[in-house]
């Protein structure tokens, strides 16, 4: 039995995690994660995606017993730019995920999380960057995401005190779009939010992200030249036509994702 499982209904693939009792990333978890994305860039179906955990944690941190059995800092550089690498390509996935946390998402899991693109979390949920008590530092980009979020001294507050902040806390600090009381709300919530996503065109929701991959302000010529570029190629889209032509008519557009 795997880590990971994955459900599809109505355009939107959930994706779980579950690996008592803690849902540790391990190496083996982010690999099959990675083939989880794989199978779902493939499936034309499949327009948004949640990613939520199963048990008390959505993630509560990277596999500590799996460092032990690592024997140089060579070693552990490569270990974290594997997370790495497969969290910049949550970032520029083509299809948006929604990450959704309950009960913790400390260290590896928050670093996860930052990676997604729309975050919600249940109002007391824990999340930080506790690395430091390890005598450590993140390690999978935790400290690049975590100030682009909440500004610099923010980040540099959580790393530096390894205390995490509650999903409600976190709402007005910009790391999570919106906290709800209970794991029920979060997921029913999760999952309204994805719907309200697949039911625009696939096309065009592939463009918008592609557009927020240049955000920041040391790319900021560059993105708006592409946006430019990504705005004339949705117009000539078949649901480019169709959005304004419906717009016209006052009528729904029936987007095919074309």
């Amino acid at each position: 039995m795997g880590y990971l499982s994955m459900s599809l209904k109505d355009s939107i693939a959930t994706v779980t995690l579950h690996r008592p009792p803690a849902n540790a990333l391990s190496s083996k978890v982010l690999t099959e994660l990675a083939n989880i994305l794989d199978e779902i860039e493939q499936q034309d179906e499949v327009k948004v995606v949640v990613l939520q955990g199963e048990g008390r944690f959505f993630a509560a941190g990277a596999d500590i017993k799996e460092f032990t059995q690592v024997e140089t800092g060579k070693e552990f550089a490569k270990l974290a730019r594997k997370g790495q690498l497969l969290f910049n390509r949550i970032e520029s996935f083509k299809k948006p995920i929604i990450c959704a946390i309950h009960g913790a998402a400390l260290g590896g899991g928050l670093e996860l999380v930052m990676a997604c693109h729309i975050r919600l979390a249940t109002d007391d949920a824990k999340l930080g960057l506790p690395e430091m008590q390890l005598g450590l530092i993140p390690g999978f980009a935790g400290t690049q995401r975590l100030p682009r979020l909440v500004g610099k001294a923010k980040a540099l507050e959580m790393i530096l005190t390894s205390e995490p902040i509650t999903g409600k806390e976190a709402v007005s600090w910009g790391l999570v779009n919106a906290s709800y009381p209970d794991e029920t709300q979060l997921f029913e919530q999760a999952q309204l939010l994805a719907s309200k996503i697949a039911a625009k065109s696939s096309v065009t929701v592939e463009l918008l992200l592609e557009a927020f991959t240049y955000v920041g302000d040391s790319n900021f010529d560059l993105g708006v030249e592409k946006e430019a570029k990504l705005f004339g190629k949705a117009y000539d889209s078949y649901d480019g036509k169709e959005g304004i032509q419906a717009f016209i008519e006052k009528r729904k557009p029936e987007f095919k994702n074309k």
